[in-house]
């Protein structure tokens, strides 16, 4: 049986966040087994919360499941393993690493009874990156109809759309053309088809989704027949077919759009999963993914005992640790076409994610000083590396990078030698007790690409000796070539001046109009908007109910034909709520921002029971200023 993806990384450990290893049981690899803390994460644990866009997020809610699905997982493992044209592609996968990053490739492919025996499409290609010592998850949208070299097992090419690749030659022919595009090794599979996708969302109970604006076709116009789909302006519950014609459409924008939506959306199955999940949903889920899903790898088998340990596991990643990574430069419109450049730019990224940006794209909004989450900053980092690999010169070369990126290095005390306790294979890097040390040490192993990240051993007096009261000790390995990997990109915007106007003329109708509703809480009025903006004429507000409560809902236009919108509830505990990056206090009213990497997506007021949120549009085009001077702008509405 061929093992498939479950909430680990196959036969290799990963680390949690502590730099413990997380293991099942039976692994191949001898190392030591740990009892499972209070908010243990497994390298797949964590990637496994991202994986519903493509349904794959499901097999971590059944396998999560604890206690009482012994016969349904069993099951599962089957329904789940790789079939057909998967299994074709199995011979191209990578070995998955231990206790290293690890890549997943996304694919959602439709096939409707119409096509017959013509090929299916893929309307979706991702890829998926959990890194276990830095605590990260990436992920890597490709457009549909990006314009690529597409490349096929017998070595045939073209110059096609990135989705061909499905189309000419499958599963192979996607892993191919990603691994060219990027370079990078894939780990796992992951195919799904809308089916199944649509099953799960359903058996999830829907996800919660801010839509910006109002989406309608009904194929009443007598023009072309695109697929239908009738959504209006304001956060609410998608169920299936809905979700599925949010993340899919495009026709009145472009792709770009859709990678946004789709990535927006990856964010509302993280919160749906939390608040639904329960084990006697198992065998509902189970239902849902059969022939629907597959997950492979290169190789391996899963056993129960295997399932076993994942029960154990649970869901969790710190806020901010989740990226999504767009590819920039893009042009046109049926093709987009962009500079390579770009791409190697997103590819870094991807890899080597910049956890502190939201706190320091903030810092900059506010003219503030950043307080990074992500740790020390180099020049509050002593480091010594020593040499572990017998090759001359190798720890005097590592240490003047390091001093290159602005680390401070130490060396061995006086008439000591570089030259580590012993040879290693894998580079070792050690942090002490001191504060922030362990992040610290986790951001230069990212530098070292493969390495084991662990405390400085006291016991081993030499090393300890060696390290010469340092934070960081590198004992260089085998594994080390010479050259530090690229730091990661850092997107801190440059501070710009808020872009906004004066509007209340504008706005105070609006919100008059909505309060002869009398929706049941305070209103708040938007002074001012975005420069170019203007109230929408389709629907420039909505007072609608989510659920019980009642809402209203406010939808701008900017000039470039985008949305953003203004959201007022009396919802404080909203799933969208939940993970905030940072909290500010301005002017005795306090926000809470939530970030796609450095773009202030959301600024959310809390005042007298109501919460008010001034939402981005889907590609985040308003700068961060803007977007918190539009937020201190808004007032109470008087009748």
């Amino acid at each position: 049986m061929r093992t498939t993806l479950k909430r680990g990384v196959g036969r290799a450990a990963a680390v949690n966040g502590n730099g413990r290893a997380v293991l099942p049981p039976g692994v191949l690899t001898p190392v030591s087994r740990y009892r499972q803390p209070e908010r243990a994460r497994s390298i797949w644990g964590s990637l496994a919360r991202i994986f519903l866009l493509t349904i794959a997020i499901s097999s971590s809610a059944v396998f999560g499941a604890a206690g009482g699905v012994y016969l349904e997982a069993l099951a599962a493992v089957e329904d789940l393993a790789p079939k057909e044209q998967v299994k074709l592609a199995l011979d191209q996968l990578d070995l998955p690493p231990v206790n290293a990053p690890a890549n997943a490739l996304v694919i959602g492919y439709d096939h409707r009874p119409e096509d017959g025996t013509a090929p299916s499409r893929s309307d979706t290609v991702m890829l998926l990156r959990a890194d276990p010592q830095g605590d990260t998850i990436s992920m890597l949208s490709f457009p549909r109809d990006l314009i690529v070299d597409v490349r096929c097992p017998n070595g045939g090419r073209s110059r096609a759309r990135i989705n061909a690749a499905y189309s000419f030659c499958q599963v192979e022919g996607t892993v191919e053309t990603v691994k060219g595009l990027t370079g990078l090794p894939i780990h796992y599979i992951i195919t799904v088809n809308f089916e199944g996708f649509r099953k799960v969302v359903d058996r999830l109970n829907g996800v919660w989704i801010d839509v910006d604006r109002r989406y309608l076709n009904d194929n009443k116009d007598g023009g072309d027949s695109y697929a239908e789909i009738n959504l209006w302006p304001g956060y609410q519950r998608l169920k299936g077919w809905q979700a599925l014609d949010y993340v899919r459409f495009r026709h009145t924008d472009s792709d770009l759009y859709r990678v946004a939506r789709q990535q927006n959306f990856v964010k509302a199955v993280k919160q749906a999963v939390n608040a639904s999940y329960k084990p006697r949903s198992v065998p509902k889920l189970v239902g849902a993914m059969r022939n629907n899903v597959e997950v492979g790898q290169s190789s391996g088998e899963v056993s129960l005992s295997t399932l076993g340990s994942y029960a154990l596991f649970v869901y969790g990643l710190e806020s901010g640790h989740f990226h999504q990574v767009k590819i920039g430069g893009l042009t046109g419109a049926a093709e987009l076409t962009t500079d390579p450049s770009n791409i190697t730019a997103a590819v870094t990224e991807f890899t080597k994610p910049d956890v502190d940006a939201p706190e320091k794209a903030t810092a900059v909004a506010l003219r503030r000083r950043a307080r990074l989450k992500g740790g020390l900053s180099p020049r509050n980092v002593s480091v010594v590396a020593l040499n572990g690999n017998g090759v001359p010169g190798a720890a005097a070369n590592a240490n003047y990078q390091l001093g290159q990126r602005g680390y401070r290095v130490f060396a061995p005390p006086e008439g000591l030698s570089a030259d580590a306790p012993k040879r290693v294979f894998r580079t070792q890097v050690y942090f002490t007790s001191k504060r922030g040390a362990r992040l610290a040490a986790v951001r230069v192993g990212n530098l070292f690409g493969s390495v084991d990240v662990k405390a400085l051993p006291i016991r081993n007096h030499k090393l300890v000796t060696l390290a010469n009261g340092a934070m960081v000790t590198i004992v260089l390995g085998q594994n080390f070539k010479g050259t530090l990997a690229p730091a990661p990109v850092d997107r801190t915007p440059p501070r710009r001046e808020p872009e906004v106007r004066v509007a209340t003329s504008e706005t105070m109708p609006v919100v008059r109009e909505a309060a002869k509703s009398k929706p049941g809480f305070p209103l708040q009025v938007p002074t001012v908007i975005e420069r170019s903006s203007s109230v929408d004429r389709e629907v420039p507000q909505r007072v609608y109910k989510i659920g019980k409560r009642r809402a209203l809902r406010l939808t701008f236009r900017t000039g470039s034909n985008e949305y953003w919108g203004i959201q007022q509830t009396d919802w404080e505990d909203a799933p969208i709520l939940k993970d905030a990056n940072d909290t500010q206090v301005l002017k005795r009213r306090q926000y809470r921002l939530y970030y796609n990497g450095p773009d202030l997506h959301m600024v959310v007021l809390t005042w007298r029971g109501t919460t008010y949120w001034v939402v981005n549009t889907v590609l985040d085009t308003l700068s961060n200023e803007t977007m918190l001077e539009i937020a201190k702008g808004l007032r109470p509405f008087k009748k």
